[in-house]
């Protein structure tokens, strides 16, 4: 079977998106909704919120080529990259540091026109710490840049990439992006469309020996941005790391063919299921700032100890909820005290009361 870059019509790209045109729409109005949420969020919060999505994005966009960092690493990172902490010493994890630059930078930079430099300056980042990738390169060797997996002697090309003519095909790219962007010559109107697109091509050209997925991630987010004339408050890869196989199948299955039907509708889904991601991340940055306005004074110390560890896991809580054990072990009181308190903090409506006996469970009510 010949590859897309292969085939006649290489770059004519065809698509319906018929089955889409509902989700189209939709991620314009849920736009429209992210920025007023955030818009009403104090200033401390709304950073708080950025830096979560850009967290994630960092993890996750790793975790999906195998790669596990370390949070607090790119935590600092990102801050650092944000102004918000002095230059950090110390960064053990240089694959987490390369990471939030990459991503802090592509957030920085969304509305300039894509170039080559970029796209090298992101792979030099990203390599930060790697001794066996060339930073800053493209792929320039004759063999064949497969995608494999399987045990040695028994693997399984899942794709191979274009080999002795990369830069010709990244400066087609990068002129394709130009083009295809608000008011370009090619202008897509529709930005899930463009970014689409632009992640599947790039992916197609494989560029680099190593890093691809992140950056091709990047430059979806990047395209998505430009549209919608702001960063866009979303994280791709936390949605696309937990259908992962989804992932990899939908793009093999358009990597064969130049009609890319499938692979739209697959995209298009996915970053509506970011956007709903995003929402309730900030949805609960607003419940946080609510609750403390108004419960700052109503709790004790060992409450809102509770409160807050419980509110560190995110919009998700404690998996199972909370409990009088769990009480007992961040407050380190008695089971009579923590009983009283989990008492008075359904009596204020802060928490509800799930299943009996010792299927007892207390959930913050958002």
């Amino acid at each position: 079977m010949k590859y897309n870059w292969q085939q006649k019509d290489w770059l004519n790209f065809s698509y319906s998106t018929e089955d889409v045109e509902a989700q189209l729409y939709e991620f314009s109005e849920r736009a429209g909704k992210i920025n007023g949420l955030m818009e009403g969020l104090p200033e401390e919060s709304r950073v708080e919120t950025v830096i979560e999505l850009l967290v994630a994005e960092a993890i996750k966009t790793s975790e999906i080529e195998g790669e596990y960092l370390s949070r607090k690493d790119v935590i600092s990172s990102i801050k650092k990259n944000l102004g918000l902490l002095p230059p950090v010493k110390g960064i053990n994890d240089k694959r987490a540091e390369g990471i939030a630059d990459l991503m802090t930078d592509a957030q920085r930079s969304y509305n300039e026109p894509l170039s080559a430099e970029k796209i090298l300056a992101w792979h030099q980042m990203l390599m930060k710490g790697n001794l066996y990738v060339q930073a800053g390169k493209w792929r320039t060797h004759e063999e064949p840049m497969q995608v494999i997996s399987g045990a040695m002697g028994r693997e399984i090309v899942h794709y191979e990439a274009p080999s002795s003519s990369v830069p010709e095909e990244m400066e087609e790219f990068i002129s394709w992006f130009n083009r295809s962007g608000k008011n370009g010559e090619n202008e897509i109107k529709k930005p899930v469309i463009r970014a689409a697109i632009a992640h599947l091509y790039f992916e197609t050209i494989h560029p680099f020996e190593d890093g691809n997925g992140r950056i091709g991630r990047a430059i979806a987010e990047k395209a998505l941005s430009q549209t919608v004339q702001r960063p866009i408050l979303l994280s791709l890869s936390q949605d696309i790391e937990k259908k992962k196989n989804d992932y990899y199948a939908a793009l093999k299955l358009a990597q064969r063919s130049n009609e890319i039907s499938p692979w739209i509708n697959y995209f298009v889904r996915t970053t509506i299921q970011a956007q709903i991601a995003a929402e309730k991340l900030i949805e609960f940055s607003l419940y946080k700032t609510r609750f403390f306005d108004r419960f700052r004074n109503e709790l004790n110390d060992r409450q809102m100890k509770v409160i807050l560890r419980v509110l560190k896991e995110g919009p998700e809580g404690f998996e199972g909820g909370m409990n009088a054990k769990k009480y007992i072990g961040i407050t380190k009181t008695s089971k009579a005290t923590a009983t009283r308190d989990l008492q008075d903090l359904q009596e204020k409506n802060i928490i509800s009361k799930k299943g009996q006996g010792r299927s007892t469970a207390y959930i913050l009510n958002l």
